[in-house]
């Protein structure tokens, strides 16, 4: 079947974000839905790949500078990614909103193997579609994300909240 997919669906990376990273310079293929296009940003994030978080952040919304980008991309480890809700951000829509929480550690941290060097990153980020690619424009920081005290924790652990986290 292939590696699993890191933006956290069960789908092998070659079905799942590789063709998007891949397809959006060549324009042959495009994720298809908001939610599509934030998991594919973030498994860019993951793999470094400045040129598709850039190709994939709407043209009014960019920031000249893009240092910064290569910075976070530098000094972030992210860990896990879970999708919290969409509102429209479908294939036939022109706009959509992505909530999720995506658990990273900066690898300026002394001690990387501490549970306390994880944090969090909950965000609502907003999408447009124009001519039929999708485009993320800007992205709202949301308090942290509290799961229910037997729902798995936010930090990809593998534990429930209550013994992970949530002590």
């Amino acid at each position: 079947m292939g590696k699993q997919c890191i933006c956290g669906n069960r789908r092998a990376f070659a079905n799942c974000c590789e063709p998007y990273l891949k397809g959006v310079i060549s324009g042959n293929e495009l994720a298809p839905t908001a939610e599509a296009l934030m998991r594919s940003r973030y498994t860019a994030f993951v793999i470094g790949d400045a040129n598709y978080l850039l190709a994939t952040h709407h043209a009014n919304y960019r920031p000249e500078n893009t240092d910064s980008l290569q910075s976070t991309i530098q000094s972030t480890q992210w860990i896990n990614l879970i999708v919290l809700g969409t509102q429209k951000g479908q294939r036939k829509d022109k706009t959509g909103s992505v909530e999720f929480v995506a658990a990273y550690r900066s690898t300026k941290a002394v001690d990387r193997s501490a549970l306390s060097g994880i944090s969090q990153l909950h965000e609502k980020s907003q999408f447009v579609r124009e001519g039929g690619q999708w485009f993320y424009t800007k992205g709202v920081l949301l308090s942290d994300y509290q799961p229910k005290k037997n729902q798995p924790c936010w930090c990809g652990s593998g534990l429930k909240f209550k013994r992970c986290h949530g002590r």
